[in-house]
């Protein structure tokens, strides 16, 4: 089999003079020495991706990220621009921003009145995309979040459009306009108070005020159930290694799922038997068996890959695209799936968290944000006092 899978990957991207460009060398001999040869024999005869690939090596298509966006196999060149990229033959490009480009153009393109349409293209390009560019050269992350983007200009464009309907212009708006958005959008409506603090700086209508949407943190597990959830995790051989490890995360150290599938392998630290976990600033002790879990899914990886990944991987939830970890919605699933309630088992775990730790060293094990840190200190009662005694009495 492992002959053949090499004989069909040349056929496949051998070019018109029968020879593999050096370009996509790398990725035939990726295709070639895959893991699961069977697999990969059936994706070369059968995929929508290599029947891409093929046109590229033939020269039927260019080998660029625009053919690939314009081709009517979206998923199939989603994959295909993963396998291009990590083995060189494609330069790499911040996906879910270009995603957000394409998603602002399509629905500025659906405001059909020209001066609304010049107002909210201007706040897209130099409010919401600018944000979202500047975001992601700084991120460290493998993904550009670009839900918050997405929902402030859909809000900004639903907020012009029934303004419009009410036969007010946008810089005609006024205090009683807002009021009267806050009761129509309801619990969406505060999301337009960045359209709006943009709108005033522009000067297209005076400074508005908006309500604040009201706080609430939602319902926390019971810490009961939060330990009898970790208890299973630890022990429970039958779950799969890595949403073992994941659901912990979530549950000991209130992770978020986009935080977790951007863990690197080189974040796991076993020192002379003495395993760290490196989420912010400083390490943190895993304390046994979590940290031994956390050593296993470091060496082993993920047993099924993408065809055409590479032999290692630097993430520690690796994904089916190649050289991509997981995508975080995979990671919720699966934990659905177990019975693990992230949302409220991560309040539990905060809370646990914060009763215990000062804001500041909160926020620098935990790597989240300062001001949601104290948050959820003053919200559990703790403070530095209860800290440095509790210090004491360990020492």
């Amino acid at each position: 089999m492992r002959c053949s899978l090499s004989r069909r990957a040349d056929a496949l991207l051998a070019g018109n003079d029968g020879v593999v460009a050096p370009v996509l060398s790398p990725v035939r001999d990726a295709i070639a020495t895959a893991r699961q040869p069977y697999s990969a024999h059936n994706w070369l005869h059968s995929s929508a991706a290599a029947a891409i690939l093929a046109d590229i090596s033939s020269g039927a298509l260019p080998l660029s990220h625009e053919a690939l966006d314009a081709h009517p196999h979206r998923r199939a060149a989603a994959f295909l621009r993963q396998l291009l990229v990590v083995h060189g033959a494609l330069g790499v490009r911040d996906e879910p921003l270009a995603a957000l480009e394409t998603w602002v153009a399509a629905r500025l393109a659906t405001v059909t009145d020209p001066d609304q349409r010049r107002i909210l293209r201007s706040y897209a390009t130099w409010r919401v995309l600018r944000r979202a560019r500047t975001r992601a050269a700084r991120s460290s992350r493998p993904r550009t979040v670009t839900a918050y983007p997405k929902a402030c200009l859909a809000t900004a464009i639903a907020f012009v459009d029934w303004l419009s309907r009410r036969g007010v212009t946008l810089s005609g708006c006024a205090q009683g306009d807002i009021e009267a958005w806050s009761e129509h959008a309801g619990a969406s409506a505060y999301q337009v108070a960045d359209f709006l603090n943009w709108a005033a700086g522009a000067k297209h209508i005076t400074r508005l005020t908006l309500t604040n949407r009201p706080s609430n943190d939602g319902p926390a597990m019971d810490d009961q159930h939060r330990w009898a959830l970790v208890e299973r995790l630890l022990h429970d051989g039958d779950i799969p290694l890595g949403d073992r490890v994941a659901g912990c995360l979530v549950l000991l150290y209130a992770q978020q799922h986009s935080r977790i599938v951007a863990l690197r392998v080189d974040q796991v630290i076993n020192d002379n038997d003495v395993v760290y976990l490196q989420l912010g600033a400083h390490r943190t002790i895993a304390p046994e068996p979590f940290g031994h879990l956390l050593v296993e899914l470091a060496a082993a990886g993920r047993s099924h890959t993408g065809v055409g990944s590479p032999s290692s991987s630097p993430w520690l939830f690796p994904g089916l695209h190649p050289g991509r970890p997981l995508h975080p919605a995979t990671i919720g699933l699966r934990l659905r799936r177990l019975g693990v309630p992230t949302m409220s088992g991560r309040r539990s775990a905060l809370m646990h968290l914060a009763s215990r730790l000062p804001a500041a060293v909160l926020a620098e094990l935990l790597h989240i944000h300062p001001t949601t840190a104290v948050h959820w200190v003053a919200t559990a009662g703790g403070d530095w006092s209860t800290y440095a005694a509790q210090v004491a009495r360990d020492r």
